[in-house]
């Protein structure tokens, strides 16, 4: 099944869009394209593409007990690989030094936290998981895939100084302010593997390959979201190029010569 790009227009999102995307309005400010079934479905995981020109606000995620516990249906983990970033572009993961909520609470009022952040350069093929309670910003200038939990719950600690909500209490309170941990960081660069796994975590499993069966076999045979990195992935009688995600549930996927997908699955 083709999915149904869903485009999001964004204060800090782009009117010139890296890739060539159907139905893309030259001029509205599109900072995320959401993939969803044309039906009122929800889906487990919701995959995006995500186009910055501004950093995004510092902002971080319930886990799934303490979404409940607000009385919100889940948590939102989720993960990053990115497809393209200008020269100088960073990501926000993690703060350099371990903080408690109330050290929190007051970098986030008084600006503090923006040199606190770990801002990491960042390239193509690099792959960060973040599991909830990670605090992480998106800086200008980059694009990537995001794979998450289908839940939009998001609490903004700071935003630079624009006119929008935050959200310190809830965020304070969810956060687990402290160095991210490498383990949760993969530089693929340019490689091209078979199947190659990214990453395994109570929400999703995700892997980037060129071998449609090794990558259907490793996720357990579907549902598979795919977006093609490169190239184009057939499936039945559907297709999808970059930009596109196909969800593949019954039929076997084709990859054409030189595709190179990013995948994901529900882990079984």
């Amino acid at each position: 099944m083709k999915l149904v790009a869903r485009h999001v227009e964004k204060p800090w999102g782009r009117t010139t869009l890296p890739i060539p995307i159907d139905g893309h309005d030259t001029g509205a400010r599109i900072g995320e394209i959401w993939f969803t079934r044309d039906d009122a479905e929800p889906m487990p995981l919701l995959v995006k593409l995500l186009f910055t020109s501004e950093r995004l606000s510092i902002q971080v995620h319930p886990d799934d007990e303490q979404a409940r516990d607000r009385g919100l249906a889940t948590g939102k983990t989720e993960c990053w690989y990115v497809t393209a970033a200008e020269p100088g572009a960073v990501l926000g993961i993690g703060t350099r030094e371990a903080l408690d909520g109330e050290q929190l609470r007051a970098l986030a009022l008084d600006g503090g936290i923006e040199a606190m952040m770990d801002w990491k350069p960042v390239q193509p093929g690099d792959f960060f998981l973040i599991p909830a309670g990670t605090v992480h910003a998106i800086g200008a200038g980059v694009s990537l895939v995001e794979v998450q939990q289908n839940s939009d719950v998001t609490y903004r600690l700071y935003d630079y100084g624009r006119p929008r909500e935050l959200h310190l209490d809830d965020g304070v309170a969810v956060s687990r302010a402290e160095p991210y941990t490498d383990d949760l960081f993969l530089r693929t660069g340019d490689s091209r593997p078979d199947c190659q796994v990214l990453a395994t975590s109570g929400h999703f499993a995700v892997a980037k390959g060129t071998d449609a069966a090794a990558i259907m076999a490793l996720l357990n045979g579907g549902p598979v979201w795919m977006v093609p990195i490169e190239g184009e992935i057939t499936c039945g009688a559907d297709r999808a190029r970059p930009g596109e995600c196909l969800l593949v549930e019954g039929d076997e996927p084709v990859f054409a010569p030189g595709t190179l997908v990013l995948a994901a699955s529900q882990p079984r």
